[in-house]
C-alpha cells in the first residue's frame, strides 16, 4: 500500500512511503435473534429471545432452526417486563456463502448493545433485527482495534522451535536435548517445563492494529489472478497495518482497542498494489 505520510513530527512527513498491511474480507453479519438478561445471584440468566420471521437456511447447519414462526406472544411478555431487565443483546451470525472460498456453515455470535437502559438497547436492537449490518455501519477507518484470531497450527515441535531453547555445543552427544527436568526424587516434572509438544492452534490477541482503511468496492484491492490460496475478494473490505494471526480463509474477529489509544498517525491513500501475486 503506497500513501502519503501527513503525521506531525514524522521522519517521513510529506514523503510518500509503502506499508505493509493485510485485507480482511468482511461479508454482512445478519441480526437472527434478540435475547434479554435478568440479573440473578449466580450471574446474568436468559429471560426472554426473540427470533427473526425469517432465517437463512445454512444456519440450520449450526443450529436448531424454528419449524413455524414466532408468535407475539414472547415479544408482548419482554417488552412489558422491559423495567426489570438487566440488558439486552444481539445474536448474529456470519454469512460465509458471500465469499469466494466454498464454506457454507455459519458461526454465531452474541454481540452486547450501548444504551442508557434495558429499553433504549431493545429499541435498537428491534430496528436492526432481521437486517444486515456492514463493516462501515460498526467501524471508521483511522481508528486502532483488537484483532482476536486463532493461530496457525504447526503440529508436534521440539523445544527448539517452540520455547526458543538454545542448541548445545557441537560436541555434544545430542544438539537438541532439553535441560534437566529435576530430581529423582520426587519424581516429578516441573510445572512449565519446557518439552516438545503441540505448537500453534491458539486463540490470541492483537492489540491496537490501526484500521486504515473500509471500502466497498473489492474491484480496487483484488490482485490479478486472486490471492494466492484465497481467490477474489467479493466483498466489503478493511485494510489493517501490519499482520493478524491466522491462515487464509479462518474467521477473524476485530473489535475497538480496549486499551483506548487514539492514532497519531495521518495518511494519505495513493494506491493498492493490484500485482499478481502469484
Amino acid at each position: 500500500m503506497i500513501i502519503k505520510d501527513n503525521t506531525p513530527h514524522s521522519v517521513s512527513k510529506g514523503d510518500v512511503i509503502s506499508i505493509p498491511v493485510t485485507i480482511l474480507e468482511c461479508p454482512p453479519l445478519k441480526i437472527f435473534s434478540i435475547r434479554a438478561y435478568t440479573k440473578t445471584p449466580y450471574g446474568l440468566q436468559l429471560a426472554y429471545e426473540i427470533q427473526a420471521e425469517k432465517q437463512d437456511k445454512d444456519l440450520g447447519k449450526r443450529l436448531d432452526l424454528m419449524k413455524k414462526a414466532p408468535t407475539t406472544d414472547t415479544q408482548t411478555k419482554l417488552e412489558a417486563h422491559l423495567p426489570h431487565l438487566t440488558e439486552i443483546r444481539v445474536h448474529a451470525h456470519t454469512q460465509p456463502k458471500k465469499t469466494g472460498f466454498g464454506k457454507k456453515m455459519p458461526e454465531v455470535l452474541e454481540f452486547a448493545l450501548g444504551g442508557p437502559d434495558a429499553k433504549a438497547q431493545y429499541d435498537y436492537a428491534k430496528s436492526i433485527l432481521g437486517k444486515e449490518l456492514r463493516v462501515h455501519d460498526l467501524f471508521k477507518q483511522g481508528i486502532f482495534v483488537d484483532v482476536h484470531a486463532v493461530t496457525k497450527g504447526k503440529g508436534f515441535q521440539g523445544s527448539v522451535k517452540r520455547f526458543g531453547a538454545q542448541l548445545r555445543q557441537h560436541k555434544t552427544e545430542k544438539k537438541r536435548r532439553g535441560i534437566v527436568l529435576g530430581p529423582l526424587r520426587p519424581a516429578k516434572v516441573p510445572w512449565g517445563q519446557i518439552l516438545p509438544g503441540k505448537m500453534g492452534f491458539h486463540t490470541r490477541t492483537e492489540y491496537n492494529r490501526e484500521l486504515i482503511y473500509i471500502n466497498d468496492k473489492p474491484e480496487t484491492v483484488n490482485a490479478k489472478g486472486g490471492f494466492l490460496r484465497y481467490g477474489l475478494v467479493k466483498n466489503d473490505y478493511v485494510l489493517i497495518k501490519g499482520s493478524v494471526p491466522g491462515p487464509h480463509k479462518r474467521l477473524v474477529r476485530f473489535v475497538e482497542a480496549i486499551r483506548g489509544q487514539s492514532p497519531s498517525t495521518q495518511y494519505e491513500l495513493h494506491m493498492i498494489s493490484t500485482e499478481s501475486k502469484q
